[in-house]
């Protein structure tokens, strides 16, 4: 596969990714977050399964299938997936598909942040004015001028911790595991049975409402979480990781762009201010690697 053909697969699954906050929103109008998450996810097990047994099964012909230490890293990729989801998932019930969109990309300049922390990894400089400016372009998003924001807009700016933990951990463990299929079927299966459990003691469930939501659960459960991430595990095999980041950023472009054609979703002068003031921060934070790697890399 060329560069090329990898960066049109990782473009992709952005727009697949970025449409998915449209099903997300319109989903619970017939099931809660909770259950909607659940569901979802357990069918994108479902898709990814048959290639991550393939997987297993050449570990274990290799001699090297997944010990408790590998399986103790999936389920704890796998309660950080939960976390963040639900939290985006809860902040959709009171924010716009473009409010989410953008806010949830705060992860991007977040995750340097959080190496520097945890792992003693010094950040590029541009990490601090792309952080101050992902600040203010998050108080321009959620409406400038107001004293409060918007719960929704809350739960969806908290879910870029576990996002951002997420991110930081998974390429270590799929490293670890040596098989990426095998780490997300994983996650996708914890964070599905822990939201469906939770569902089932929390929030109530009928045959009508998964009807209402079916369609919005089977497009985000098959198409955003099992084919989505699917493309972006073959993209990234033959993609930089500068590269994926970049492309993979402009899935809050694309949930704008579907949340305004089927959400109907506007936003004023300060909203358009602040994303396009996020969007310069998550590209200032992800062009640098990009700029100083040499054009013979292979």
């Amino acid at each position: 596969m060329t560069r090329l053909q990898a960066s049109a697969l990782l473009l992709l699954t952005s727009v697949i990714w970025g449409s998915a906050f449209v099903g997300q929103a319109l989903g619970m109008a017939g099931v809660g977050p909770l259950a909607f998450t659940g569901i979802r996810f357990l069918l994108g097990t479902l898709v990814v399964l048959p290639l991550a047994w393939r997987e297993w099964r050449q570990l274990e012909r290799a001699g090297h299938p997944p010990g408790r230490v590998e399986g103790a890293q999936v389920l704890l990729l796998g309660l950080l997936l939960c976390a963040g989801v639900v939290m985006q998932q809860v902040g959709l019930i009171t924010t716009s598909v473009t409010n989410a969109g953008f806010l949830t990309a705060l992860y991007v300049p977040l995750v340097p942040l959080l190496a520097w922390v945890a792992m003693r990894q010094t950040p590029h400089w541009t990490i601090w004015p792309a952080a101050l400016g992902c600040v203010a372009g998050t108080w321009l998003l959620s409406g400038a001028g107001r004293v409060e924001i918007a719960a929704g807009d809350w739960w969806v700016i908290g879910s870029a911790l576990p996002w951002s933990l997420h991110v930081l951990l998974v390429g270590t463990v799929a490293n670890r595991v040596r098989g990426p299929f095998i780490v997300a079927c994983g996650q996708f299966a914890v964070c599905g049975v822990i939201a469906l459990t939770l569902a089932l003691a929390s929030e109530p469930i009928t045959a009508d409402g998964l009807r209402q939501a079916g369609w919005a659960i089977a497009y985000t459960g098959i198409v955003s979480v099992g084919i989505g991430f699917t493309l972006q595990v073959v993209g990234q095999r033959h993609a930089h990781a500068a590269d994926a980041a970049i492309l993979m950023s402009s899935e809050m472009v694309f949930a704008a762009i579907f949340g305004a054609i089927f959400m109907g979703d506007r936003l004023g002068a300060a909203g358009l201010a602040g994303c396009a003031i996020i969007l310069a921060g998550i590209l200032l934070v992800q062009l640098p690697p990009l700029l100083r790697r040499s054009p013979a890399t292979p």
